[in-house]
């Protein structure tokens, strides 16, 4: 019987890697679990929990070797291969997405952007030239990509969502400023900073003068 992996787990398995590249980069060859929790402000009993899921990668009273245990986490988080993604919606946000070299570093790799704005279209940012929305459907179907983002406005954003789900879109980023829905098979993330903001204004309203 395989075990299921809880989504929260899934979740913080980026964060350790982050940190053990971290680690590794100040010359860091073992951590222990326990040091691992001071950093992450994570019990060592929930980091040795959430790590069983995938195996056994380091020996009681020695730690985890650093350099093993970012290749162990690059296999299980499917970060040993490039995945292509294309963006539809290239405003400010979508252009800033397209300038940051962080995606590509980590082998994510903007192959197509896409609007409907006439006098976007056709534009050249960075090594892309910016493709009509109406042609979405055939070219995610000519170059099949892995993974979409999402940056239209809010009304655009089901429709856009939709084209690409059934162009076989299986992972969705989605920074459109409402709370979209994945199909069954569908991962998807939604990110809005306002959102983000106004949880942390519920703590600062009364400490605010």
């Amino acid at each position: 019987m395989v075990l299921e992996v809880p989504q929260v787990v899934v979740n913080r398995l980026p964060i350790y890697y982050r940190t053990l590249i971290a680690l590794e980069g100040q010359g860091k060859e073992v951590v222990s679990s326990q040091e691992l929790g001071f950093f992450l402000g994570i019990t060592p009993a929930q980091i040795r929990k959430d790590l069983s899921y995938f195996g056994r990668f380091g020996k009681q009273g020695r730690g985890y070797n650093v350099r093993r245990l970012i290749e162990h986490l690059r296999g299980i988080l499917g970060l040993d291969r490039q995945w292509s993604l294309v963006l539809v919606g290239v405003g400010k946000l979508g252009r800033a997405i397209l300038g940051y070299n962080g995606f590509a570093r980590q082998g994510f790799n903007v192959v197509a952007a896409f609007d409907k704005d006439p006098e976007m279209v056709g534009q050249c940012i960075g090594p892309l030239q910016v493709q009509d929305i109406a042609g979405l459907s055939d070219t995610l179907r000519s170059i099949s990509p892995r993974i979409g983002i999402v940056a239209v406005p809010a009304p655009d954003a089901p429709e856009v969502i939709d084209t690409l789900v059934a162009c076989g879109i299986r992972a969705i980023l989605n920074y459109a400023p409402v709370e979209a829905k994945a199909p069954e098979g569908v991962q998807m993330r939604n990110i809005d900073p306002v959102l983000a903001l106004q949880s942390m204004t519920y703590y600062l309203k009364d400490r605010v003068s």
